[in-house]
């Protein structure tokens, strides 16, 4: 069989083999069908169709691809893509907000100091300098989307050293909000965010880092006509598409910056809180002196979750949570109750229950990870411990605990119930293990009720505000909450998560009929199963998240103290706060933290 002669045997691409019939081909030639004809497969061979034949099982489209990659307008694409990704990463905002076109219609000085420093850098250093850079930029749009998460949920940015701690609450959240599937989706979406952006921004750099090795004259123009029209923006001030966002950004660059100096802060702040946790006005006076005006008392301080300001001021929520407190005024006046109200700051907003409850009962100003876990580790008096050292019998009741609490010994509580051990046998409401019903008729079996107890100072957060506010309970009557098997129906009829979260006006209006729930229950329990010498203190944690409230919500939330005894309620007199649930607008609003010694004050010897 007679052998082809290839035109150009040293390039290996053009190699074809025992081509029968065919003596000769050259440029352009047309090969006619042949069943026998065989080519022999190289990554690199390219044959042109022809019309009058096709080689069979030639594979034509790989061909097509590789040479689109391979050609210059592609890798010119790339270039570009390389650059846009870096300006939009040295541009990216960290509030939800500003997340729009106008926020990328600006100059980033980032960019012209980051090309002076590539340039002048040898090759090999040039291109590590590059790659951490890439690193540094992909952390920090990662950071920036972290706070938009915490700037919706908590209404603040996150904080780089303190908030880890967070991300294991935030997949207990997901877990009992929306089962081990979600929670399990979420940490694999999380990872896969975090390796996308990281490696993005890593490739990008490298990219825009080779363009500017080719050609480091040129490189030095485009540095310097950035800074120029930089400068020449902020010497004008001229504006963006958005209102008072300048055209000259120096974005990426005080971002950085202010991260560290929160990082370099929070440190200090630790120390600093290690000395004001030793000040402590109630640490030498002795047990018989205080709260001897609440003798006998047995005194509940319950939290109501996401119970804010907003609740009973907000036009879109007011109108129904403000009749429920009015009639719940009237209603336990009818019952020998009286009421007083007033408002405290929270030190946290939208979540973080625990920094308020830690808050109120040390007396301290607990606004981040890092101060609880320092004021948990000290010998802080708090009121549980106090009212124990007084002869009170400390309980906390913890419907929304679904593990062990070792907390509760630094309290001083004498025992704890929660989910596991309250006998519930009904369905969860979302996060809420179960409802605020349901736990007020558990804590009167179990505790409550009991004869021949000593006096109870009982803590007791109430959950079924508890985001997202869907599905919600109904309210019934007391004698058929039973073991909460009852409460299957209810949340077979009620919506779903999925469906409230379409809109922020129904996760507003679910969020309002939880409140109006929860404080008519709470109403309700006092008048029905309360006695005469029951002091109940019932307060918001904290706002609900910005969903409800939207921007530049206050951190205030109500604060109520109800008592048969009017001796009690004398007492306070001089707070003056508002008579009734509702508190007035102009009532005085304290920081959180003063309310245990303004109350250990009041209610000790001599205090009237």
């Amino acid at each position: 069989m007679p052998e082809l002669d290839v035109a150009d045997e040293q390039n290996p691409a053009a190699e074809i083999t025992e081509v029968p019939e065919v003596a000769e081909i050259t440029e352009g030639a047309e090969i006619e069908e042949s069943p026998a004809a065989e080519v022999e497969e190289s990554p690199a061979a390219e044959i042109e169709e022809s019309p009058v034949g096709e080689i069979a099982e030639t594979p034509k489209e790989p061909g097509r691809v590789r040479r689109f990659l391979r050609s210059p307008g592609f890798s010119r694409g790339l270039t570009v893509l390389a650059c846009l990704i870096v300006f939009v990463a040295l541009l990216y905002p960290n509030v939800l907000k500003r997340l729009t076109l106008g926020s990328f219609t600006r100059i980033p000085i980032e960019a012209a100091l980051g090309i002076a420093v590539l340039i002048v850098l040898p090759r090999r250093p040039r291109r590590i300098v590059a790659a951490i850079a890439g690193v540094a930029l992909g952390w920090l749009v990662i950071e920036k989307c972290l706070d938009m998460g915490f700037f919706q949920v908590l209404n603040r940015p996150f904080d780089p050293v303190l908030d880890w701690v967070l991300f294991d609450d935030a997949y207990d959240f997901v877990h009992e909000s929306y089962g081990p599937a979600g929670a399990y989706g979420a940490i694999a979406a999380i990872v896969l965010l975090v390796a996308v952006v990281l490696g993005v921004t890593t490739w990008a750099t490298l990219r825009v880092n080779r363009l500017l090795g080719e050609d480091r004259r040129k490189s030095a123009f485009t540095a310097g006509g950035i800074a120029t029209a930089w400068a020449l923006s902020l010497a004008f001030g001229i504006p963006t598409l958005m209102p008072n966002v300048p055209v000259a950004a120096r974005t990426t660059v005080s971002y950085a910056w202010d991260r560290a100096n929160q990082a370099r802060a929070g440190i200090k702040n630790e120390a600093a809180f290690a000395r004001e946790v030793k000040v402590d006005a109630f640490q030498n006076v002795p047990p018989d002196q205080l709260l001897t005006g609440l003798t006998g008392k047995d005194v509940m301080l319950t939290f109501v979750e996401s119970y804010g300001r907003n609740a009973v001021e907000a036009p879109n929520l007011a109108p129904g949570v403000d009749p429920v407190l009015d009639e719940g005024t009237a209603k336990l006046k009818a019952a020998g109750f009286s009421a007083r109200s007033g408002w405290l700051t929270s030190p946290t907003f939208g979540g973080g229950s625990w920094l308020a409850h830690s808050t109120t009962m040390s007396g301290l100003w607990i606004n981040n990870q890092g101060r609880y876990r320092n004021l948990t580790a000290s010998s802080r008096l708090t009121l549980p411990s106090l009212f124990r050292s007084a002869g009170w019998d400390t309980v906390s009741v913890m419907p929304g605990a679904t593990r062990a609490w070792p907390e509760g010994n630094f309290y001083g509580f004498n025992r704890i119930w929660d989910s596991r051990n309250l006998g519930y046998t009904g369905p969860k409401f979302s996060w809420a293990p179960m409802p605020d019903q349901y736990t007020l008729k558990k804590f009167s079996e179990v505790e409550y009720t009991k004869a021949g107890r000593k006096p109870l100072f009982v803590e007791m957060p109430l959950v079924s505000s508890h985001t997202p506010w869907a599905p919600i309970p109904e309210f019934l009557d007391w004698d058929k909450v039973g073991d909460g098997s009852v409460y299957n129906g209810i949340v077979a009829n009620q919506p779903t998560k999925a469906e409230i979260w379409t809109a922020s006006s129904k996760v507003r209006q679910e969020y309002g009929k939880s409140i109006q729930y929860t404080l008519t229950t709470l109403v309700d329990w006092i008048t029905t199963y309360g006695k005469d010498n029951l002091v109940m203190v019932f307060l918001g944690d904290h706002q609900p998240s910005p969903v409800v409230t939207g921007d530049n919500a206050s951190h205030d939330v109500p604060i109520t103290i109800v008592a048969k005894d009017p001796a009690v309620l004398d007492r306070i007199t001089s707070w003056n706060w508002t008579d009734g649930l509702k508190p007035a607008p102009d009532a005085p609003v304290w920081p959180m933290n003063t309310f245990r010694d303004k109350f250990l004050t009041t209610m000790s010897e001599g205090s009237h």
